[in-house]
């Protein structure tokens, strides 16, 4: 009899283009969104970011905003409406994902849809509630919420149910979760709003102070990405950049090195390893050594800065791994943990 069903359904979707029932996870990002839908894998990859038109249209969202950032006229507003993890700007980010949505060929106001949503390890109740209010404004009938370094182990593939800890470190654009994890569940876990935004911003700002130079934010996360290092001895580079001179208005150019970008990020590495260690010293001594046996594991776009890894080793005298996948792990995870709830029920939130 569900064999039937499931040919009636699926006949139903293709003759009249509506989606009866379908399971998703969205990893919302503050630097990119990634939805996941159960049975294809990952359908969207694309940046947070939306272009508004006279306060109503929408022009353009994901790369074809971004692009746009800084460079629209007046009446266009380019927004990026996730800050720090967290929904900044809720109309925005409705529209958004419901742009997102039809550029993934979904169409989900009717049927039976089940959600799973990818969340900062410390959100306010407040902040949890906006993400389940979008959700079922898109369509979902029934929203589930996981935390990100959950989803990020179980997409990487930690073995979270095995009475051993675990820790992840994942650095996204907006915030650096860390959790241990053991049992199924996690026994210890941190947040901070320190991530890959403020790489880029403490890139800005330096080159504002030493050179009196405003430089895009998109500049500033391209020399993050060229040339920056957690690691300035092992990589030796150079970069021209352009912007607005403060003291003329004209434009100028300028040439950084990897050492300037390490002199202006590094108080801000300094702070995800120090909260690393929080986590570390509040970890009971079982669950410690297990993780001095395991490794620690880094996920999130944020941690392919150049020779982070390396850097957080010397400093927690503990083995650092970045997964081979840090960008999409956690909504792998996400994805994962729905496709198979019976065994990863206890991991939702």
């Amino acid at each position: 009899m569900m064999g039937l069903l499931d040919r009636i359904r699926e006949w139903f979707e293709s003759l009249f283009g509506v989606v009866l029932k379908v399971d998703m996870a969205i990893d919302l990002g503050t630097a990119n969104t990634l939805i996941y839908l159960v049975g294809e894998g990952i359908v969207l990859n694309e940046p947070s970011f939306i272009a508004i038109e006279n306060k109503s249209e929408v022009v353009a969202v994901g790369r074809e905003a971004k692009v746009m950032w800084g460079r629209s006229p007046k009446h266009i507003d380019v927004i990026n409406p996730i800050n720090d993890g967290v929904i900044d700007h809720y109309d925005a980010t409705y529209f958004m994902l419901r742009n997102f949505f039809n550029k993934a060929g979904l169409k989900l106001k009717t049927g039976k849809v089940r959600m799973v949503m990818c969340i900062p390890s410390k959100v306010t109740q407040v902040e949890k509630s906006a993400v389940v209010d979008i959700a079922h404004e898109l369509g979902a009938k029934e929203v589930l919420l996981i935390d990100e370094p959950m989803a990020a182990a179980i997409g990487a593939g930690i073995p979270i149910h095995e009475p051993r800890g675990n820790m992840v470190v994942d650095i996204g654009g907006g915030t650096t979760d860390i959790a241990v994890i053991s049992m199924g569940g996690i026994s210890v876990k941190d947040s901070i709003r320190v991530a890959g935004n403020e790489l880029d911003e403490a890139i800005r700002n330096y080159v504002r102070d030493k050179y009196n130079l405003l430089i895009g934010w998109s500049d500033a996360e391209n020399v993050k990405i060229s040339i920056g290092s957690a690691t300035p001895e092992e990589r030796k580079g150079r970069m021209v950049v352009g912007g607005r001179d403060l003291a003329s208005g004209t434009p100028k150019e300028v040439e950084i090195t990897s050492e300037e970008v390490w002199e202006a990020v590094s108080p801000y590495v300094e702070t995800m390893v120090d909260a690393v260690r929080r986590v570390l010293d509040i970890t009971t001594p079982e669950l410690v050594s297990d993780i001095a046996k395991n490794g620690v594991y880094l996920t999130g776009g944020g941690s392919l800065l150049h020779g982070l890894d390396r850097f957080m080793e010397r400093k927690i005298k503990v083995k650092v791994v970045r997964v081979s996948n840090p960008l999409e792990v956690v909504v792998l995870g996400a994805g994962k943990a729905l496709e198979e709830y019976d065994n990863y029920r206890n991991a939702f939130v």
